[in-house]
């Protein structure tokens, strides 16, 4: 029986968009769709941002930013959740599609040792 890995999933979030809510939420579905694959292969898929957004909202909140300056907050803790994440996973998925996040994402997931995939076939079925 085969481990189950933690894999981040690393790809376009907000590249790409110029900031439109709507590309946003539609870049995070495709990210979502790799998510669903990931699980179905028996293992646990994460995706920074759903750790990050709502650190960035509560930090929104506390700090009563909202519009444009929502800009600074994601740069604050987008990244950093993410590679804090990605230091507790086995492995990164990075899928296709630019993103200066996403690449970063591998370079952290290299730099602290773990496999970097780049198709899913090449993850693997767990059949626990």
């Amino acid at each position: 029986m085969a481990r189950v890995k933690r894999i981040l999933i690393a790809g376009p979030y907000r590249s790409g968009t110029n900031g439109d809510p709507e590309k946003i939420a539609a870049n995070l579905r495709y990210l979502e769709s790799f998510a669903l694959q990931v699980y179905k292969a028996g293992h646990l898929p994460f995706i920074g941002e759903w750790l990050a957004l709502p650190i960035i909202e509560a930090a929104a909140r506390a700090q009563n930013v909202a519009g444009g300056d929502m800009e600074t907050l994601h740069e604050e803790y987008l990244y950093p959740v993410a590679h804090r994440l990605i230091r507790s996973c086995d492995a990164v998925l990075r899928v296709p599609g630019a993103s200066r996040g996403a690449d970063q994402d591998v370079q952290v997931a290299l730099e602290n040792g773990l496999e970097v995939f780049y198709d899913l076939d090449e993850i693997g079925v767990n059949r626990y």
